[in-house]
């Protein structure tokens, strides 16, 4: 185990969790977590995404543990938690899952979620689950990264189709091993491009090794079909609801192209209820809180202290700065009164 991923394995610890939505075949599940910065700190959770892990966050835990209590967890078939073959691994229990840790484990009421890739989906779904009240926890803040969430608009890869193709899947797996899958991942999904030489990378291939993760690929993107099922009635219920919402995106990926931001953005989000914002940061891809994670973090502490009241630009004059596209109205001037008082 590489240095980065020891460090984060040390850092954190295990629950035993018994889901409500019952599993295939297992009961019960030990599940990683981490928590840092000051207990007593509003709480925000940061939720990762396919095929990775909560170590994807480790660039920005440290600025935003700074006046949050940062708290985070590895899935069900995904990182240092259990991985059982041939199970169902579902977006639906995985909201159910955030719900039990925030309220049981770490003991909040209230508190932001701010998601990447497949995590955008399960935050999606686990603010259905608050807001129809299922549970009692009060999401304050959401911020949506990078991810499929209107899949009209994605552009899947190859790798992706086969190993969500039964017929596909079971050779792809027997031949890719965890450092092939991360390499392939830090060539295509990071700017600029990165090896195995890379402390992310290093780290990403032991959390795919960790419980033999390759062989659960299939297993868990399935959660692309059940997204698939609840996509419009997840985003309709985002569009209705007052949670202020922040949109941020890193700009070179091409899997999760810019079009999916855009769509979501002026079709759900630029109109909703609440102080809604769009970002984009200029030299990220789809990993983005990685590839820019100053950049990330600033965004991120804009949006829960709500200090977005600047004009459409640039946080800064730094080269390569956050930059701010939008944010939501209850609707559009007419072009003449637009051009009123010149």
């Amino acid at each position: 185990m590489s240095e980065l991923a020891r460090e984060w394995f040390e850092g954190g610890s295990m629950f035993e969790w018994v889901p409500q939505e019952a599993m295939r075949r297992t009961e019960r599940l030990n599940i990683f977590h981490a928590e840092f910065g000051d207990p007593d700190a509003p709480v925000v959770l940061l939720v990762h995404g396919f095929p990775t892990s909560s170590v994807d966050w480790h660039q920005v835990v440290k600025t935003l543990s700074e006046n949050h209590r940062v708290c985070l967890l590895d899935f069900p078939g995904f990182g240092l938690s259990d991985k059982p073959k041939d199970e169902s691994y579902t977006l639906t229990r995985d909201a159910e899952l955030l719900d039990h840790y925030l309220r049981e484990v770490v003991g909040a009421e209230r508190g932001a979620v701010v998601a990447h890739d497949r995590g955008d989906s399960v935050s999606l779904a686990l603010l259905r689950r608050c807001e129809s009240g299922v549970s009692s926890f009060e999401i304050t803040n959401l911020l949506l990264s990078n991810a499929n969430i209107f899949l009209p608009m994605s552009n899947l890869t190859s790798f992706q189709r086969m190993i969500l193709d039964p017929s596909s899947a079971p050779a792809v797996l027997e031949a890719i091993t965890p450092e092939a899958l991360a390499t392939g991942m830090g060539m295509t999904t990071y700017t600029p491009i990165r090896g195995l030489d890379d402390p992310s990378i290093r780290a990403m291939a032991d959390m795919f090794a960790a419980n033999d993760g390759t062989k659960v690929l299939h297993d868990t993107i399935q959660y692309l079909v059940e997204r698939s099922e609840n996509e419009t009635m997840w985003l309709d219920a985002l569009a209705q609801s007052s949670v202020p919402t922040t949109l941020v995106w890193g700009i070179y990926d091409t899997v999760s192209p810019m079009r999916v931001a855009n769509y979501v953005w002026q079709t759900y989000l630029s109109r909703k209820p609440g102080d809604n914002s769009f970002w984009i940061l200029p030299r990220a891809n789809h990993y983005l809180q990685e590839d820019q994670p100053e950049q990330f973090a600033a965004v991120v502490d804009a949006a829960l202290a709500g200090r977005i009241d600047v004009a459409p630009g640039p946080m800064s004059d730094e080269p390569g700065a956050a930059l701010f596209v939008d944010r939501s109205r209850e609707g559009l001037p007419s072009a003449k009164d637009a051009l009123a008082g010149l």
